[in-house]
């Protein structure tokens, strides 16, 4: 009796202690690698950027309060050996609702929008809750080892209330690429900033307005900008009109970069032209802005006819300033400026005879994107 007793015990303490350790590792994971910078976010909202969130102490700490919760579902509950793993639904649920944290329009932030599906996932959890009470008392006892079907159970039902977890919580790729990159410009970090989500074709306007201050930092606005995604026009590659914003880092650190802050809600463009108005001295950065700008619009006339302002016409202009102008040339029959590079001219007559090989438009632009995407030509004629 006694040594069926230890038996029991001992089986039953095998799972609570696998159990355990697959949820800390989970929550420790999802809460230090992937999480992180939402949380961040989330502080700096809250508080009005008077504290900031530690990834390494926040982890920690919201793991072993989701433990000491599981240990309390425990104790009310009394689930043991295959329905144990039920005591950690809760602690997953609010795991999950913890990273269910969004924008709204105007930058706040909201994490609401999955409540409805936890409440109906923890009436869920209560169901089964009642039910296993019900079959623990009929169960059969076994040896609980790490290939017994009592064992396998359980890490099953964690694994699907982790799949619960995940559909909780904000797992909005653009939307954590474009949380990284303020973290990084934050940390001073640009390089940081150009790499995430460099190969995803996902973007926002909110993260070109980041992406654009990143590489203008860098003086590389004309010569890198094309090789992201863009999602948006020229009224979103400042927060001036509030169509886009920042939300952790400061605004101000960028108004002064480019040269005076904003009075009042104004296009992207507009400020520009009233930061040259008020600098008696050349600004690059100010002329970069509005060169992508007109390229972001595809006013190659425009460009064509601003970028002497800024610029001596040779070869040494930035990439996608040389790839507008060439395709200015071929497209205008009296173009104000005349621009001819051997190299430029050569990609170019390589891209019009690769789309006259393929009459199907769809064809056409798989096929001019598999060796275009990045340039200028595509951006203009494609990426619509």
């Amino acid at each position: 009796m006694n040594y069926n007793r230890s038996n029991k015990n001992n089986s039953t303490t095998g799972i609570r202690l696998m159990c355990a350790i697959v949820f800390v590792v989970f929550s420790f994971c999802w809460l230090f690698f992937f999480q992180p910078d939402l949380l961040i976010m989330a502080q700096h909202v809250l508080s009005g950027g008077l504290t900031h969130y530690n990834r390494w102490v926040g982890a920690i700490l919201i793991t072993f309060a989701l433990m000491l919760l599981q240990m309390a579902i425990y104790r009310l509950t009394k689930l043991n050996r295959r329905a144990y793993s039920l005591t950690f639904g809760p602690s997953l649920l609010l795991l999950g609702l913890l990273t269910d944290v969004t924008q709204d329009g105007g930058g706040d932030i909201s994490c609401a929008s999955s409540w409805w599906l936890a409440l109906i996932l923890l009436i869920i959890w209560l169901f089964y809750v009642f039910i296993a009470r019900l079959l623990q008392q009929v169960e059969d006892a076994d040896d609980a080892h790490i290939f017994s079907s009592t064992m396998w159970h359980n890490m099953l039902t964690l694994a699907l209330l982790m799949i619960c977890t995940a559909w909780i919580g904000n797992t909005n790729a653009v939307f954590h690429y474009r949380l990284k990159v303020e973290q990084c410009l934050m940390d001073g970090d640009l390089e940081g900033a150009l790499k995430t989500g460099r190969k995803s074709l996902e973007s926002d306007e909110h993260l070109l307005m980041l992406r654009m201050y990143a590489l203008a930092r860098q003086g590389a606005l004309g010569e890198r900008l094309f090789e992201y995604p863009i999602t948006g026009n020229s009224s979103q590659m400042l927060p001036t009109d509030s169509l886009s914003y920042l939300t952790i880092y400061p605004a101000d650190s960028l108004y002064k970069f480019i040269g005076a802050r904003p009075v009042g809600r104004m296009a992207p463009m507009r400020y520009l032209q009233l930061v040259e108005r008020k600098d008696s001295v050349y600004h690059q950065v100010v002329s970069d802005y509005q060169l992508c700008g007109y390229l972001i619009d595809r006013q190659i006339d425009t460009f064509a006819k601003e970028i002497c302002r800024y610029y001596t016409i040779n070869d040494s202009l930035p990439k996608h300033y040389r790839e507008a102008l060439t395709l200015y040339t071929h497209l205008r029959s009296h173009p104000v400026i005349v621009y001819h590079n051997s190299v430029m001219d050569e990609d170019y007559e390589n891209l019009s005879q690769l789309e006259r090989q393929y009459p199907h438009k769809t064809e056409r632009k798989v096929k001019v994107e598999e060796h275009y995407r990045g340039t200028y030509w595509y951006y203009y004629r494609y990426d619509k």
